[in-house]
């Protein structure tokens, strides 16, 4: 339970949870195209488990 708890708090965890929040509410309030959201948000999932099945 720590191991799992303490790589969640991994900042490239952190980093990536923050961009996935922020293009989501920019998206929400009309700003930025829901196109581009899904493009970059996609982008940085597909980067930060490929990362991360490399280290398994």
């Amino acid at each position: 339970m720590r191991t799992n708890l303490a790589n969640l708090i991994k900042v490239k965890t952190l980093v990536t949870l923050t961009v996935m929040a922020v293009f989501t509410v920019l998206s929400l309030k009309g700003q930025i195209s829901s196109d581009n959201v899904m493009l970059i948000v996609s982008t940085v999932i597909a980067f930060y488990f490929g990362t991360q099945s490399n280290k398994n």
